[in-house]
Formats: C-alpha cells, structure tokens, sequence
C-alpha cells in the first residue's frame, strides 16, 4: 500500500471541477507525488510540449480530466474549437503515455456520447447507436475518440488505459457565469442574486417537467479512483475490450421543478417560483445505466440536497470571482 502511495500520478486538467476533486480525493486519501501543470506551463495541444513533459517525469498513472467545455452557445458557436482541442488533448496525452511506458491511464469522457435517442436508462453498449445530439456533437465525437483510442492502445500495445463517462456534473470549482453555465450552477446563482435583491419571483425556463440526473464533483473523483485502483482482471471481468467505458452516475434522476424547489429551499429564497411553458424543454429524459460500476463496487453517496448546499456554500466563499 505505502509503495502505490508514492507512486507518482499525473492529473491532467488539475484547476477544472473535475481534476481539482481528483486531487483533493488522491490527497484525502494519502497519496504523496501527484504531479499537476498549469496551462501556462504545459499546453496541452501542443504535442512536444506534451512529450517532453512526461519525457521529464517518470509518471506512473495518468488522470486525463483536461477538456475544453461549456454549454450549449459556447458548443454551438465554436464548434471547430471544441473537436479540435479535445481531440488535440487526448491524443496528445495518451500517445505520450503510451511512448513513456505509462501503463495504466484514466480518460474522462461525458454522458453526451450517448445517441440522442438512446434508450433509458442509458447503457454503455449504447455507444454508436444512433445520432448525437447536434448541439454539443463536435465535443462528443472527442470524447468517443478519447474512449477509442484508450481502447486501441490496450488493444494494440497491451496497456491498461481506462474510461469513465460521468452524468451531470456539479460542486466546488463549478462555473457560474450568468450565461455559459449549466443548469445548478446557473440557478444557484439566480436564486442568490434574487433572495438578494428581494426579487418577487424566479422564472425558469421550460415546464419543469424533464427528468436529470446530478452527480456531485467530489462523488465523481471517489468513483474515478475507484475505477483506476481496480485490479486488471475485475476490471476486464465488468467490460469488453472494444466496450471497456463505464457510466458514473446516481443511477437516481428528478424533475427539472424538484431540482429548483430544492435549490430555492438552499439558497433560502422566499419568492414564488414559475415556470416559462413556452420555452423549451429539451430531451426529456437522461438517466445513465450504472449497474456495471455499482457491480464493481462503487455508488454515489452524496445525496443531491446535501451536494447542493456544498455547492452553494461553495458560491458563497468565491462569489467574487462572478462578478460583472
């Protein structure tokens, strides 16, 4: 045990919400050489930047959390950028690996691989089903990539390279701009901001009626290690080789209207709560399939009210970093 705590573990995308709860979890729990790199120091697309880093450090595992992001106008404005630097990333970081003699390495990927029409709940064998949701397509082709390439190369060159695709991710390090952040954080922010300023009511888009699945940061990097500690033969017992992903999920989703009545009860706003019918709804239903990873030995065990009002106590302590 002491031997694998020394072990030194390179957590790629270390400042994002996903690779910083890795590293609180890798920390919480006792391991002593985690290698991380800012983006001034290591970009990530540039492929000899990426290769004399891990020339530079004998790295025995790899968390690859780095990934460009965001919601559905930044994915539909900038398509180009979102499949470029994704793919550049991935590549980049698991062919380095792979040249240093990296044996075991975990990608993570995103719900939204899923066909957009995929049956619920969604199970990993959904994979190449069906058509992609079109506004975030561009991002999900990297991500299918990242899985296959990590499939490939243990298929190849016989190494150890793991995925995991989570749900609906939220908690510390989340972003809350006005505009370009997801669903809890946005209306995290909004329920604040109208509790501050005594607003009468909160309008939120669509009828409420949808169904999501939310699963906190600090849950999400729990099951990443849990994953990537597995031994060879139970990992390889619950996947295939070219079928080796595993959904992270609650396996436990809710309406659009009880995720923001429970947000509203949070954040202690007293205004009345409408819903806009006449906006969209979007899919309505996406609820990923976690009986594999619950047959490895891992559930989620932050409930969505206690992991809201982390995220908001969260808020709260760096509300100045979302001004303006």
């Amino acid at each position: 045990m002491e031997d694998k705590l020394h072990q030194r573990i390179f957590v790629a995308g270390h400042r994002g919400m996903v690779g910083s709860a890795i590293v609180r979890r890798l920390q919480a729990l006792g391991y002593s050489n985690i290698l991380t790199a800012s983006r001034d120091e290591l970009d990530l697309t540039a492929q000899p930047q990426v290769q004399a880093f891990f020339a530079r450090h004998a790295i025995d595992q790899v968390y690859l959390a780095a990934a460009k992001v965001g919601g559905i106008h930044a994915n539909n404005t900038f398509p180009a950028e979102f499949l470029y630097q994704n793919l550049m990333i991935e590549a980049n970081v698991i062919h380095a690996a792979h040249q240093t003699g990296v044996h075991r390495l975990l990608f993570l990927g995103s719900s939204c691989i899923y066909p957009k029409h995929a049956e619920q709940p969604m199970r990993e064998d959904a994979l190449l089903t069906g058509m992609l949701e079109p506004t975030n397509e561009p991002y999900a082709i990297a991500k299918i990539a990242g899985i296959k390439l990590c499939e490939s190369y243990n298929r190849q060159h016989g190494h150890d390279y793991r995925s995991v695709m989570p749900t609906n991710l939220y908690g510390p390090n989340d972003n809350f701009h006005p505009e370009n952040s997801h669903v809890i954080p946005a209306l995290l922010r909004r329920f604040h901001e109208a509790k501050v300023n005594e607003d009468p009511e909160v309008v939120v888009w669509g009828s409420g009626t949808p169904m999501r699945e939310f699963l906190h940061v600090d849950d999400m990097a729990a099951a990443s290690v849990h994953v990537m500690e597995l031994d060879a033969d139970t990992y390889a017992a619950h996947t295939e080789p070219m079928l080796s992903h595993i959904n992270v999920g609650t396996g436990v989703d809710c309406t659009i209207r009880e995720l923001a009545e429970t947000i509203k009860r949070v954040t202690g706003y007293t205004g009345e709560l409408r819903f806009d019918a006449s906006k969209p709804d979007g899919t309505p239903r996406k609820l990923l399939d976690v009986s594999r990873l619950n047959a490895l030995g891992w559930q989620a065990g932050i409930t969505l009210e206690a992991g809201l009002q982390d995220a908001y106590q969260w808020f709260l302590e760096n509300q100045n970093r979302f001004r303006g």
